[in-house]
């Protein structure tokens, strides 16, 4: 059996993936061992994880895969600074001791970290390293249903990539096209993100999420000044506005003035301006995907395309090169961003040294992106104990029974089963659900619950079967990577009143039957709940919509802002001790908030960082 770790590391979001004979066997992120938002570190927890579910040790491993090569970043940072020498200079002094001391000499870093797992002879023949977009790119062919397909990658920045357009065919892996730093979508999204007050690399869903309470208004100023897009979609940004290449912020002063305005402070109330800001942002991705998307159905004839990098979790776009049929066929990669990086560079190298037979059937091979740790009953218990946590211990049906009347009496649950889900979804195995039929429940779990930004709407996890009924969409989507319009028959036509609002103001009117997680402009971002990937979620879905004839509920990560998700035991009864949360359910444990010592509340609110 031949075993392949990949790993991805000292960015953001930091991972490590198991292979077993092409198998996909385990991935995790290190944030959820460490509990520190989007961990950048070596990660010797996710590492152990994937080992240890296995059941192997270190030496047994017959390849270590990186998913970058270091050299060509280095290459391209030393031929940034030249070229915009001599701005830069104080970047340059901050980031040359950095590489010079650690990522610079990575394959040394690695063999002398890879020993906290052991002993592992020859380990300097075992490291191999992936490019960054073959990483992203093998992430989404592979595991997609596809044989064939064009694969499109686009995030921030790999080696030098920014945007790489591949063929996908069997066991091989080609990649024709590039557009490289620093003209790059990633990062004039990005740019936009830390113009509106949010963290880059973190808060650019916030962005996408602030979109529909604008209007694109600036829209033509981006494409007249900021980037010029062709036709085929091609691209290249006006470095004038920008401030990434060398620099320490993302825009300059040249982009503030162009907006008449200065970047928001994190604390800065959100206004109009910025909602518009997002509104046109969004427009401008959107508009260049899908002249992308066109110009490559029409040059290589494939129906099936696979996406992958940062921008791939731009769900809304998504549903727009869903929505234009340009395509037959979708698939995206759940953890499309870095993090994902370990399982690609797994999978690049072993479809490219050991040749396999890749014959597909319909359905994809990422197990419902459940490929993180679980707990046995025992071990809950015993987790349960060490915290004096009051539970009751219930029989499977009755703890559906249960819960489904709950929900119904529209209590907030935080749901804890089987394996972690890998990469940034919480897809009903650590997931905070509700009743999405409440038209207070947005409102109550963005301010008590999450104890984020009143204008975040929230997913509807939905029965697949029942999906056309309640969405404008008619395909799988059990990633939650696909936003799609509410069906027009649940939808409520609002008043004159309430048609005439602006911005934030439009956030308590009910809209549709499911207000709870119908966004202002119509839309929800949809996980599809299947039997075979997830039977325990989609049985309490189904009870529920037997006891309220609704087959939809509100799905929301198991955790507060800027905190990574739940992965033990401890960790959600933390969660659930320091929110407003009414029920927590571990397995078949099932624990009321009411019967809690209170001297086991937590003040979580100030515990982590804004994300």
């Amino acid at each position: 059996m031949t075993k392949i770790v990949g790993i991805s590391a000292f960015y953001h979001d930091s991972a490590a993936a198991l292979l077993i004979d092409g198998e996909i066997i385990a991935a995790a992120q290190e944030e959820r061992f460490t509990r520190i938002k989007h961990d950048m570190n070596y990660p010797f927890h996710a590492i152990e994880y994937v080992l240890n579910e296995a059941k192997i040790n270190i030496s047994e491993v017959d390849h270590i895969v990186f998913y970058e090569k270091p050299f060509l970043k280095f290459e391209r940072l030393l031929e940034t600074y030249l070229a915009y020498a001599p701005y830069g200079f104080t970047s340059f002094l901050k980031s040359m001791p950095i590489w010079l001391k650690d990522k610079l000499f990575q394959k040394n870093n690695l063999i002398n970290l890879l020993k906290q797992h052991g002993n592992y002879k020859n380990i300097e023949d075992k490291i191999k390293f992936s490019e960054h977009h073959l990483s992203h790119a093998a992430s989404a062919f592979y595991p997609s249903p596809f044989n064939e397909a064009i694969i499109l990658t686009a995030d921030g920045v790999g080696e030098w990539a920014t945007t790489t357009v591949g063929l996908g065919k069997g066991n091989e892996i080609k990649l024709h096209k590039e557009i490289n730093f620093p003209h790059s979508l990633g990062l004039l999204y990005s740019a936009f993100t830390y113009f509106s007050g949010f963290r880059v690399n973190s808060g650019e869903y916030k962005l996408m999420g602030l979109a529909p309470y604008g209007n694109p208004k600036f829209k033509d100023l981006i494409l007249d000044n900021l980037v010029d897009v062709k036709k085929d979609g091609s691209f290249r940004l006006n470095q004038k506005y920008f401030n990434y290449a060398t620099g320490l912020t993302m825009t300059n002063e040249n982009f503030s003035q162009l907006f008449l305005a200065k970047p928001r402070k994190p604390n800065e109330k959100i206004t109009q301006f910025h909602m518009d800001m997002a509104s046109s942002i969004q427009s401008v991705t959107e508009e260049i995907l899908l002249k992308i998307c066109k110009s490559l159905s029409n040059e290589y004839q494939i129906k099936n395309l696979c996406l992958s990098g940062g921008v791939a979790l731009n769900c809304v776009a998504n549903g727009k090169l869903i929505q234009s049929n340009i395509f037959e066929n979708i698939w995206v990669q759940p953890a499309s961003g870095d993090a994902g990086g370990a399982l690609g560079s797994a999978l690049a190298l072993w479809h490219s040294e050991y040749t396999p037979d890749v014959s597909k059937n319909s359905k994809d091979t990422m197990k419902g992106s459940y490929l993180g740790p679980s707990y046995s009953s025992e071990e809950i218990k015993a987790q349960l104990d060490q915290i004096d946590a009051n539970y009751s211990l219930l029989s499977h049906e009755n703890l559906i029974n249960t819960v489904a009347k709950d929900l119904d009496k529209e209590k907030i649950i935080g749901w804890f089963q089987g394996r972690m889900e890998f990469g940034p979804r919480a897809l009903g195995n650590r997931s905070i659900i509700a009743n999405a039929k409440s038209k207070d429940m947005q409102k109550k779990l963005n301010m008590k619950i999450k104890y984020r930004e009143s204008f975040r709407p929230f997913a509807p996890s939905v029965l697949r079967e029942h999906l056309s009924e309640w969405f404008s969409l008619n395909v799988d989507s059990p990633y939650m990577m696909i936003v799609a319009g509410t069906n027009p028959e649940i939808n409520i036509k609002l008043s004159a009143k309430d048609e005439d609002l602006f911005g934030i103001d439009k956030l308590n009117t009910q809209r549709s039957m499911i207000p709870a997680v119908t966004h202002v402009d119509y839309s929800a971002r949809i996980q599809t709940v299947h039997k075979e990937t997830n039977p325990i979620y989609y049985e309490l879905i189904d009870k529920y919509y037997r006891i309220s004839n609704c087959p939809v509920l509100v799905n929301t990560s198991f955790n507060v802002r800027g905190e990574p998700i739940v992965n033990t035991p401890k960790d959600a009864f933390n969660c659930f001790m320091g929110t407003e949360m009414d029920i927590l359910v571990i397995g078949d444990y099932y624990l009321d908030k009411s019967n809690q010592k209170t001297e086991n509340l937590i003040n979580y609110k100030d515990k982590f960082k804004l994300d």
